[in-house]
């Protein structure tokens, strides 16, 4: 019985997720990979022009998405995090 125990301990390990971000880090938008997303073609083809010069900084994330707060007087937004890059 104790060598099922071990067997399951061992197998529902918590695996390490990577993160490419963490809590306060800035960044900006990559131009060509934003542009080349599936999301692109659901917004606004006018996006201003100080999400890709940055920077941003990262407040929240949640799975594959992070919150980016811009130092200007705008909402917070959700970008996928594949889109972005550190400043």
């Amino acid at each position: 019985m104790s060598e099922q125990t071990a067997k399951l301990d061992d197998s529902q390990s918590p695996t390490k997720i990577k993160k490419k971000f963490r809590k306060g880090d800035l960044v900006k938008v990559d131009r060509e990979k934003y542009f080349h997303s599936l999301e692109s073609k659901a917004s606004d083809a006018n996006l201003p022009e100080y999400i890709f010069a940055g920077p941003g900084e990262v407040l929240l994330i949640k799975g594959d998405y992070c919150q980016v707060r811009w130092r200007r007087p705008v909402p917070d937004v959700w970008i996928n995090s594949d889109h972005i890059v550190s400043y």
